[in-house]
């Protein structure tokens, strides 16, 4: 599997905030994006995941589901943890494997995030870090083989941070793909690095 993105320009408004990037990332592999604010990190994942229409260029997953589209075969993890607060956290998790499809047990995926024994609380009651781990929960209670994560880390202490690397690992293990974008270091030795630039093609080192 594949995830191909050639000349790829995205504009928000009558502003182009993306023109002419193009990538490959291939299964188990992660690519990690960087760059200053306002240089299109969020913008590319959006354009990724379907919530924007790019305004040039193709992006295709070769070797992925040909029933589906590129979206339908991403996990998009952005700045909200798109919880239902009044919904208790197992039913928070229980909705996403139905919208999007079944991964491991909901009690195995709060396992992974160091939550283990919480299913009955309400989401609402959780704190801003608890609340961030049961999003990522989430990528391993409902299977996609392409994780888009923004600023994933936002709001973990250390050994959440640990916890998401080894995550992220098992999921390249299993021939998954992680593109993620973030300020922070993800503890992911072999990834490679995107550094977006405003209005340019990027660099990948």
């Amino acid at each position: 599997m594949k995830l191909v993105v050639e000349n790829l320009g995205v504009e928000r408004g009558e502003r182009r905030i993306i023109e002419g990037l193009a990538f490959e990332v291939s299964s188990g592999e992660a690519l990690v994006i960087t760059g200053p604010n306002g240089s299109g990190k969020s913008t590319m994942l959006k354009a990724l995941a379907g919530y924007l229409r790019p305004s040039a260029g193709t992006i295709t997953l070769l070797g992925g589901n040909g029933e589906k589209s590129v979206p339908e075969q991403c996990h998009y993890l952005a700045h909200s943890n798109a919880l239902k607060l009044q919904l208790s956290v197992r039913e928070n998790l229980e909705f996403w494997q139905h919208y999007l499809g079944m991964g491991e047990p909901v009690e195995a995926a709060l396992e992974a995030v160091g939550l283990p024994g919480i299913g009955d609380i309400p989401a609402g009651y959780l704190s801003a870090g608890q609340k961030r781990r049961v999003a990522i929960a989430r990528l391993i209670a409902a299977f996609r083989p392409v994780w888009l994560v923004d600023e994933p880390t936002a709001a973990l202490d250390a050994s959440s941070e640990c916890r998401f690397a080894a995550i992220v690992e098992r999921h390249l293990s299993n021939g998954g793909i992680v593109l993620a974008a973030t300020h922070q270091p993800l503890g992911l030795e072999a990834a490679r690095v995107l550094e977006m630039r405003a209005l340019t093609a990027g660099l990948i080192k």
